[in-house]
């Protein structure tokens, strides 16, 4: 299935973020043990949710740091894709950046929401020229109570597959 396709169905139709939902585990095997749940948001962009359970918690029963920026690289990721083409443009992550400001406690949401403008300014435009290009996106994260858990900068290097040297 179409990436592109199957996030806006998913958007509107809760069969298909059902599907979507089944689909991404096997798709992205690390993420699955995390139980991440991916919710199109209706606006545009992603939200991924993060549940408060024991394979997510670390020592003082918080959401592990490491599970919230995971989270937050999966929304990055899936909200540049949502623009872009996976069978024309390959993404790999460059950098993750994290800055913690609360302890979470509680289910969470990671959510990023770029507009497609900016991807085609700042991704599809440049590679007209350029071999690849960074892009950087900022995924906010929330707990249900609305405090303010973390903000990511995620910067990702996209190239189109035919200007990718290393086979696949």
């Amino acid at each position: 299935m179409h990436l592109p396709t199957l996030l806006s169905k998913a958007r509107t139709s809760s069969a298909w973020r059902w599907r979507l939902n089944f689909l991404l585990p096997w798709a992205i095997p690390f993420n699955g043990p995390h139980g991440f749940k991916v919710y199109p948001l209706a606006t545009g962009g992603i939200s991924v949710r993060i549940p408060y359970w024991r394979a997510n918690r670390n020592h003082i029963k918080g959401i592990h740091a490491c599970a919230i920026a995971t989270a937050s690289e999966m929304c990055s990721g899936l909200s540049v894709m949502e623009k872009l083409d996976p069978k024309q443009y390959r993404l790999i992550m460059r950098t993750l950046h994290m800055a913690y400001h609360y302890q979470a406690k509680q289910p969470a949401i990671a959510k990023c929401v770029p507009t497609a403008a900016e991807i085609e300014e700042q991704v599809v435009k440049p590679l007209a020229a350029q071999d690849s290009v960074d892009y950087s996106s900022t995924v906010e994260v929330h707990d249900e109570a609305g405090n303010h858990l973390a903000t990511a900068t995620v910067t990702w290097q996209v190239k189109q597959w035919s200007k990718v040297r290393t086979k696949v």
